[in-house]
């Protein structure tokens, strides 16, 4: 990467402007070529993560019911929240204080303590690196969707998988450098602001695809023999490069023919990708792909293609749990009314087929430099809700994890209360996470900007520290 000259303005892969003296470190820009926007490209400083799987757990996962063991919790079951009696949160009054619903055990060699609600990730817990502290900025689903993805609440900004393609670009030519993978039951509630490139240009957005449902039209018409369509791809090259030749500096045609280029190679690459039965009957049954549960199965499904995905060299990949489609009840983990029955669902599609991809990364080295980041969110409430069995949104404290490259293993950060209720020590924002995702790639967050209606815009706009306490 390169310093951006003063007088750059927002164009392909650009990040113009620079910073008055004394206001921080100055932008830098990735140096992207129109013809070849995704070829690799060198980080700030050394990384540790060559990529980086996140797992976005939609609804809000309950974390005094899954990784935030809380004592008094247990203890103060059924008597008021100290101090706040007549709490009145996103869904109206609150009840007393509910213990977990499920037993914590204490895990692994490290004791780590975390609930039977999911089990086989528990058994990993040795592997994680938890932070307890975490804390969003709005209590609504779509406004913190936002926030997990792209580090603002509102609409019309790049997903942090776009700035990472931005930035280095993908190590992988017949692949997308970013691709995001529903769940079987469908979209997040924010959909495509989860994975899309806003105002970055358009090639470092994620492709959406899942084991299920592939890439479409990448087959070859019916009556086309794979030597007439290799002879009609080298023919349309050659048509390519003489336009392209005669209009010499054009970024957005060179930009347009690279697009199409790479559309032509994941013809050949996507579907070899998205084949399952190239693998072996155990792993297939370690994650349990053909699970009499449909949507577990599928679920699996999509955890193996995140792997095999990552394997390949594919930067980013952005693996959800959970949908707002509402076909089958609540499809995602918004446990207002009902939260045992539901989370129980939701527990059996999640817990083996994840930590069967843990576990897979670990086996195969791909741990040592991928980086996992679990997320959700916000939290829930240590209260029900009067007159439910559920609990409300909480952003003041939750938990997210990570694993994998260059985060210390069988660590603890931060804590909430006694209760779960707020953040009470070393209280983490969205936009540390993301500031450290980037430090883990070699980033600074600070220096990666991309100019944009008169403003140099950042993942983590004019906030965030690398969480230092974190770091291996």
């Amino acid at each position: 990467m390169r310093p951006a000259p003063a007088s750059a303005g927002s164009r392909c892969g650009a990040a113009g402007g620079t910073r008055a003296p004394g206001r921080g470190p100055r932008a830098l820009r990735p140096d992207v070529r129109p013809d070849a926007p995704l070829a690799p490209r060198k980080p700030h400083f050394a990384p540790k993560a060559k990529r980086v799987l996140t797992i976005f757990c939609s609804g809000a996962v309950s974390h005094v019911d899954s990784f935030d063991y809380k004592p008094e919790l247990v203890k103060r079951d059924g008597q008021p929240l100290p101090g706040a009696e007549q709490l009145v949160t996103f869904q109206g009054a609150q009840g007393n204080l509910v213990k977990p619903l499920w037993a914590f055990k204490p895990r692994g060699q490290s004791g780590k303590m975390v609930s039977d609600l999911l089990p086989n990730l528990a058994a990993l817990a040795d592997e994680m690196c938890f932070i307890h502290s975490m804390t969003a900025k709005s209590n609504t689903h779509g406004p913190a969707e936002n926030q997990m993805s792209t580090g603002f609440t509102l609409d019309g900004f790049p997903s942090a998988g776009a700035w990472v393609s931005y930035a280095l670009g993908s190590e992988n030519r017949d692949l997308p450098a970013f691709v995001a993978i529903p769940d079987p039951r469908g979209v997040p509630q924010v959909g495509p602001n989860n994975w899309g490139s806003a105002f970055l240009p358009g090639v470092f957005q994620g492709t959406p695809f899942t084991a299920d449902k592939p890439i479409p039209h990448l087959a070859r018409p019916a009556g086309v023999s794979a030597p007439a369509d290799a002879d009609t791809r080298d023919f349309l090259k050659l048509l390519n490069d003489d336009h392209a030749q005669a209009r010499a500096g054009d970024a957005q045609l060179a930009a347009r023919i690279a697009s199409y280029e790479m559309a032509a190679k994941m013809q050949l690459k996507a579907s070899e990708i998205a084949d399952l039965s190239r693998e072996p009957k155990r792993v297939h049954e370690e994650y349990g792909t053909t699970d009499a549960n449909r949507v577990k199965a599928g679920f699996a499904r999509n955890c193996l293609l995140a792997r095999r995905l990552l394997e390949r060299d594919v930067r980013f990949v952005q693996l959800f749990n959970g949908s707002y489609a509402m076909g089958e009840g609540v499809g995602n983990w918004d446990g207002h009314k009902t939260l045992k029955p539901q989370y129980e669902t939701h527990a059996a599609v999640l817990d083996q087929p994840c930590a069967a991809l843990i576990a897979d990364l670990k086996r195969t080295g791909l741990l040592k430099d991928t980086l996992v980041v679990w997320v959700t969110e916000f939290g829930r409430m240590p209260t029900f809700q009067k007159g439910a069995s559920g609990r409300d949104h909480n952003p003041k404290g939750f938990t997210v994890w990570l694993a994998g490259a260059g985060v210390k293993r069988a660590h603890s950060y931060g804590a909430t209360d006694e209760f779960g209720y707020q953040a009470a020590e070393q209280k983490a924002t969205i936009y540390d996470l993301h500031a450290t995702m980037l430090h883990l790639l070699g980033l600074d967050h600070e220096r990666l900007s991309f100019y944009h209606n008169g403003i140099e815009r950042r993942l983590t706009d004019v906030h965030g520290e690398v969480i230092e306490g974190v770091l291996a």
